[in-house]
Formats: C-alpha cells, sequence, structure tokens
C-alpha cells in the first residue's frame, strides 16, 4: 500500500511541531510521500510563512528595502532547524530567493517558497529524498496547468525514489491507495462549532457532498488541492496532527456506507436578498427567465440562488454586491421582461441541509419544516436539488443560527 500524506500549515508551524509529523511518518512505512505546507501559526498572534513572504516581496515590487522581513522568514525556519538539531543551512536557498525577489520573480513565486523551504527541512529531517516540484511541473502556451505531462514527469522522477518530499500532484503519479490530509481538526464537523457546541463528526463523506457543503460556506479543502486526487478516485482521509489516533472524515468518490444520520452536514451563508418578479402568464413566455437574470449580468452580479413558480421567479443575490446598483437592476428588469410587479427582501441567510441519507429517507423537508416552526423560524424559501442531495432554506439573518440548531438538533440529537 501507498500512501500521500500531506500536512498542513498549523501541523509544521515550529520544531515541536515537525516532531508530532515525524512520529506519525514513521509510525507506518506505507507512508512514503510527504507533502508539506509553509509553516503556519505557532499561535493566534503568530503570523503565517506564506503571509510574511507575501509581505516582503510586496516590498521588493515597490522596489523598497525587504532585508529585515526576508531576515525574518530566515529566522522562523532557522528555529524549526536548531530545534530538530539539523545540521542544515538554506543560505543559498535564501540567496536565490533574494535575487528572484529583485527580478520581480512574481507573488505565485514568493509564495511557493514557504513549502518548498519547509520540504527541504521535512526531507533533512526524514532521510527522504526532496523532489522539488518546479522540476516536474508543466503548464500549457495559455497558462493553465498541464496535468497530463506533469504526470509523467512525476512519475519518471520517482520510479527510483521509494520515499519522498513532493508537491500533491504526486499521489496521482505513484497511484497511491490513500491521501492522508493532516491539519489540526480531527476531520470535519456536521455543523459550525461556532454554533452548535460539540458538534458530532462526519466519518464518511463524498465529494459531491462536500462541494456542496463547501459552496454554501463551510470550512473544508481547497478545491484546487483536491482534484488530482479526486480525478483518479483516491480516498482522502483527514487526520489531526495532534491526535493521530482519532479516525477522522473520509473523502471519497462513492461508498455504500450508511451515515449514522439522515444529513452529512449543514453549512450557510448570511447577507442575502432576494428579488421577486411576479408576472402572470411567465412561465409560457419563452426567454423571460433570461431577460431577468440578463439585467443582472449586465451590472456585473451573480446569482446564487434562483427558485421559481408558475408566475414567480425569485433570484438571491449578494446583498453587498447588489445594493449599490438595485435600482439599475430593477429598471432593467422592466425594460427587458415587463413584470408586473417587484419585490425586494433584505438581510437573509442560505442555509444547506446536505446528505447522501436524504434519498431514500421519507419526509426529511418534512422534518426540517417541523423543526423550524417548532423553533419559531419563518422560512422564507426551501428548494430540493434534482440529486436530491441537499435541500437550500432560505431564513432572516437574524434566524440564522437558531434555524441551524433547530436542524442539527431534530437529525442528530434526536437522530430523526
Amino acid at each position: 500500500m501507498k500512501k500521500v500524506v500531506k500536512f498542513g500549515g498549523s501541523s509544521l508551524a515550529s520544531a515541536e511541531q515537525f516532531k508530532k509529523v515525524g512520529a506519525i511518518i514513521r509510525a507506518e512505512k506505507e507512508r512514503r510521500y510527504v507533502v508539506p505546507s509553509a509553516p503556519g501559526k505557532r499561535d493566534s498572534k503568530d503570523t503565517k510563512v506564506t503571509d510574511m513572504l507575501y509581505q516582503c516581496y510586496a516590498l521588493a515590487e515597490e522596489e523598497k528595502d525587504f532585508s529585515k522581513n526576508l531576515k525574518a522568514i530566515k529566522a522562523r525556519y532557522q528555529e524549526i532547524i536548531d530545534g530538530l538539531g539539523l545540521k542544515l543551512s538554506l543560505e543559498n536557498e535564501f540567496k536565490t530567493i533574494e535575487e528572484n525577489f529583485k527580478i520581480k520573480a512574481g507573488s505565485n513565486y514568493a509564495a511557493s517558497r514557504g513549502e518548498y523551504l519547509n520540504g527541504i527541512i521535512m526531507a533533512n529531517y526524514l532521510g527522504y529524498e526532496f523532489v522539488d516540484a518546479a522540476d516536474v511541473i508543466r503548464f500549457a502556451e495559455n497558462g493553465d496547468f498541464d496535468a497530463d505531462t506533469t504526470n509523467g514527469l512525476m512519475k519518471e522522477r520517482l520510479a527510483k525514489a521509494e520515499y519522498a518530499v513532493i508537491g500533491s500532484i504526486v499521489a496521482r503519479a505513484v497511484k497511491a491507495d490513500i491521501y492522508e490530509n493532516w491539519t489540526d481538526v480531527s476531520g470535519f464537523m456536521i455543523a459550525d462549532p461556532r454554533i452548535i457546541e460539540n458538534p458530532e463528526s462526519i466519518d464518511t463523506i463524498t465529494y459531491k457532498e462536500l462541494r456542496e457543503l463547501s459552496y454554501m460556506g463551510a470550512s473544508v479543502l481547497h478545491e484546487d488541492a483536491i482534484f488530482p486526487v479526486r480525478r483518479e478516485g483516491i480516498p482522502i482521509n483527514i487526520k489531526n496532527t495532534n491526535a493521530p489516533e482519532d479516525k477522522g472524515t473520509w473523502i471519497v468518490e462513492s461508498t455504500c456506507q450508511k451515515s449514522e444520520y439522515t444529513i452529512t452536514g449543514i453549512a450557510g451563508k448570511k447577507g442575502f436578498c432576494s428579488i421577486n418578479v411576479d408576472k402572470d402568464m411567465m412561465n409560457a413566455e419563452i426567454g423571460f427567465g433570461r431577460k431577468v437574470l440578463q439585467a443582472f449580468e449586465d451590472n456585473g452580479i451573480s446569482f446564487e440562488h434562483m427558485p421559481s413558480g408558475i408566475d414567480t421567479m425569485t433570484v438571491f443575490v449578494h446583498q453587498d454586491e447588489f445594493m449599490p446598483k438595485e435600482q439599475r437592476v430593477v429598471s432593467a428588469i422592466h425594460r427587458m421582461a415587463e413584470p408586473d410587479t417587484i419585490e425586494i427582501e433584505s438581510d437573509l441567510a442560505l442555509i444547506a441541509v446536505v446528505g447522501r441519507g436524504m434519498k431514500s429517507t421519507r419526509g426529511t423537508a418534512g422534518r426540517i419544516f417541523s423543526a423550524l416552526a417548532h423553533a419559531n423560524v419563518n422560512v422564507k424559501m426551501i428548494d430540493q436539488g434534482s440529486s436530491e442531495l441537499n435541500i437550500i432554506i432560505g431564513v432572516a439573518d437574524q434566524d440564522y443560527e437558531t434555524a441551524i440548531k433547530a436542524i442539527y438538533d431534530i437529525f442528530v440529537v434526536a437522530k430523526l
């Protein structure tokens, strides 16, 4: 079995954290390929090294003295090296960085140096081979990432490297069985812990469920980071560096394993407004929806959700984007679509209730209505996707937290 293990910034913020990571990697010989992040925050008042690099490069771009900032970054890495008792110097690497900053190598280059330098330290600490991602990553002429060429080069480069420190694209190239992502939490929670005290964790979640939750604001993995892994159908296990014995959360393409609860997760966002467009016989008028949406597009506003009825069509948009242009949009809708009335409602929140178990469970929407009614929450809108994977609910901003608690209680606490 081959495991690719990715460690987040908080897992590699200090020498103490490095030692925990080293113990985790050495605990299983299958953990053969390591993907490090740049050092994160050591405490709440600290600054991530990536942010320090951005700040340093910003000075370089303005042709200001950045030596003090670069020295502070050097100190962060030296602290880790000394704490691990390594005989390692990054002096040459920092000289190269300084030279490239002076010739304006770009902010992407600046950001990439954080994990690059941590990769060198990690490889030295573990006794693994270090593979610079820059040696194998390729881009097409239009600037897009060339996945196939990169994958071929990576395969060739790692053919003789049994253990290595490298970028996340390695998972596909080495045909990994598992991609472990180590962070500072034991997987994903069913609901936001800032709203629900000690929420239950999610054992297994599909990519589709993850996408629905992340779109609606849940803090999850960055899509770019998991796409190469997802493309190959490699399962991802989210684990906690500070509690390695915890099971964590599995992210899979599909599964026959049933969730303990009907729902997998709840996520949402505040700060929406709805524009309700009413016109008799709207459904019989070809192109009506296009005309309404054209008014938003012409004003540079994207819509978030669009439920509709026989004679009504409602468009949910971000309130802060819409407010400065609201009257222009309303005028444009009247001009192009000739509706009977337009009504605007502000300060709304959208909540997504997501779960593969909803497809085989009757009465899910009814339970949500019942729970919200019992909590005295007025439902402004409810819409179920055709995949039966999610239900979107619209409520007033002031009812947002109450609504999430009510939904969590009915499905998780009461297990209905």
